[in-house]
């Protein structure tokens, strides 16, 4: 992670996760955000820094997308891609392939149609995820879990938290469409591990 990557961490105020067609950010609790910011920097400085992120690739729902990097907004909301064919990455948390989760949105849908992340309710466990890196390399996750939760109790620990892992969240839009607000009213978020991590962990896979 680079230094102004660490810098954004160690100033984060919150976050906003409603990488979701029409929504407008919606801050979430920080105090372990900027914990699990602090603790990627700590991690990042004692491990090489990883390429930088440019694609995520995944095979079962045909969705193969260019990665942004995705800093804050001045309200302390976390920036959603502009494209909507385009994913994003979270640049204040950890880089995907190092020891902790990386997050990856985007959006679901938009007033055209489906949009990069439509078919991530799809997903199931054991399906593949791979993060193409700048100089060719990638990193391999297969999908935990998937879980919704309104996004007024957007689980903050959970996705932010500090791991042990190579880990991998890819969060978006779900659940219904609040028309007034014009926005989703739930967060749809996967989890998942490196390949190798979860195949060593899993010998009967």
């Amino acid at each position: 992670m680079s230094a102004r990557r660490r810098a954004l961490a160690a100033v984060v105020c919150g976050v906003g996760l409603s990488a979701c067609g029409l929504g407008s950010p919606t801050a979430q609790p920080a105090t372990a955000l900027r914990s699990a910011a602090a603790s990627a920097t700590s991690a990042s400085a004692a491990e090489a820094e990883a390429p930088t992120p440019t694609f995520v690739e995944v095979p079962t729902i045909g969705v193969r997308a260019e990665l942004v990097e995705l800093g804050l907004n001045d309200d302390g909301s976390l920036e959603v891609p502009k494209v909507f064919s385009q994913a994003g990455w979270w640049t204040g948390g950890h880089e995907p392939g190092e020891r902790g989760a990386a997050v990856i949105v985007g959006h679901v849908d938009s007033y055209r149609g489906p949009a990069v992340f439509f078919r991530l309710r799809d997903l199931a466990r054991g399906d593949e995820i791979i993060v193409h890196r700048r100089g060719g390399s990638t990193v391999s996750y297969l999908v935990d879990r998937i879980e919704q939760h309104d996004k007024g109790a957007f689980p903050t620990d959970a996705v932010y938290g500090e791991t042990d892992e190579i880990e991998l969240r890819l969060v978006t839009c779900g659940g219904d469409f609040d028309r007034q607000a014009r926005s989703y009213r739930d967060n749809l978020i996967v989890f998942a591990t490196a390949a190798a991590r979860r195949s060593a962990s899993s010998p009967g896979r």
